[in-house]
């Protein structure tokens, strides 16, 4: 319990808390394993923070997000409040509603150079790459309108992300983030930044429109550095998901048969906490509920038969079942991440043929909620505040109604720390008055 009060006193306002840290391999520090196990409640919230975090930010997002949950909650209910900590990376020059003021955050954008606590960032994420990240630094700072320049810079972002460009034995799928022509890639995400808003139409669209080497380039070059991340995060969340937080919820399951437990998730932490629900016991009944705030993966995820591929389902086939309760998808059309980076992102990760043509095999959870699933309502936040949700299965909840600030080029993406959807949780795990 000690390990809880030291954690609450540093910036957590609710209790009893405590933090479930885990390495990229999914491998767990014991200590925080056994602060959990150690709570005295009959029901505990696990919050799992998205990619575009670091320790502190997702420290504050879980005492902004859990503050309300007090009030909430019939009298019956002690709630243990969780936080999980897995290795992400944080581009600082993206805006998080209210956690900032503007004055510190980089420029809009920060232009196409790096930031420095982007720059410092990417140097733990990629940790003795210091050579291949001053580079890089230097090329989006020059931004040299030269096409060789642009073919350094995408062979640097290849090798940071641990890919070759060319097809082997061992990868025979290269994605089209590192197959395709570096300029077309570039010019491609730029013109996704124009439509997120992140930078300025006009001239510098029309340059990109006609093609050759301009500037303006290099604002893809630089969102060409930030999906390079996100192609490895994507892998990490899910793994330390399925072989972490999975096996650990299990064993606290064994050891407290009683406890309740309710799973959240943000953007990348929601494939965080769904994929530990592939570790949970066929006929296990300790998973309450699973609330998906933007979750960035598939709109198929749970699905038996994807819609473009009826001989396969989705990566979490039928797993809703494994929660004794509702799977609760949360999304919001003015989510410009999982409207325009999302489906963008996972169809360069996913195919080499080509990077337009988008359709809706590539959407998100967080954009326009489950597709694909059989019976699965879609409701209105304020219907389902009012009227509940069901008491199994998935459902998704249009929460565009709070969820809608956000600068570029995230959008609402991260704006999520609502009285609402605290409402929302509690509703879904059947905790409330």
């Amino acid at each position: 319990m000690a390990d809880i009060a030291v954690r609450s006193a540093a910036g957590i306002g609710v209790g009893p808390y405590a933090e479930l840290t885990f390495d990229s391999e999914g491998d767990v520090d014991r200590a925080s394993q056994g602060a959990v196990s150690r709570m005295e409640a009959t029901d505990l919230l696990l919050f799992a923070h998205g990619w575009n975090s670091d320790r502190s930010t997702a420290t504050r997002l879980y005492d902004r997000f859990f503050a309300p949950f007090p009030g909430l909650v019939g009298p019956g209910v002690r709630l243990g409040y969780v936080g999980v900590v897995w290795p992400s990376i944080r581009f600082s020059d993206e805006p998080i509603p209210d956690f900032e003021a503007l004055g510190a955050l980089g420029e809009p954008g920060f232009g196409p150079a790096l930031d420095p606590g982007t720059r410092q960032a990417l140097g733990e994420f990629w940790p003795g790459r210091r050579a291949e990240l001053d580079r890089v630094a230097e090329l989006l700072e020059e931004r040299p309108e030269s096409e060789a320049a642009f073919i350094e810079f995408g062979a640097l972002v290849r090798e940071l992300a641990g890919v070759d460009a060319v097809a082997t034995a061992a990868a025979p799928a290269v994605p089209a983030l590192f197959a395709e022509d570096v300029l077309e890639v570039c010019r491609v995400l730029a013109l996704a930044l124009v439509e997120a808003g992140a930078q300025p139409g006009g001239a510098g669209e029309r340059d990109l429109a006609l093609g050759g080497v301009s500037r303006t380039l290099w604002n893809g070059a630089k969102e060409l550095l930030r999906q390079a991340t996100y192609y490895r995060m994507k892998k990490r969340a899910g793994v330390v998901g399925e072989r972490g937080l999975g096996p650990v919820l299990a064993e606290l399951a064994r050891q407290r048969p009683e406890l309740r437990v309710h799973l959240i998730g943000h953007s990348f932490g929601a494939r965080l906490v769904s994929f530990s629900l592939r570790a949970v016991p066929e006929g296990a009944r300790y998973v309450k509920s699973l609330t998906l705030l933007q979750g960035a993966f598939s709109h198929y995820a749970f699905s038996g038969r994807l819609p473009h591929d009826r001989g396969r389902g989705g990566a979490l086939d039928g797993l809703q079942r494994k929660v004794d309760g509702p799977v609760v998808a949360c999304h919001s059309p003015h989510d410009t991440s999982l409207r325009v980076f999302y489906p963008l992102a996972s169809r360069m990760a996913g195919d080499s043929a080509g990077l337009l043509g988008f359709d809706e095999r590539w959407g998100a959870l967080g954009h326009d909620g489950v597709q694909a699933v059989p019976g699965a309502p879609r409701m209105a936040l304020d219907a389902a505040l009012r009227e509940g949700v069901p008491a199994t299965g998935c459902v998704s909840v249009d929460a565009g109604s709070v969820v809608r600030r956000g600068g570029a080029p995230s959008g609402a993406h991260s704006d999520i720390c609502h009285e609402e959807l605290a409402r929302l949780v509690v509703a879904a795990g059947r905790m409330g008055r």
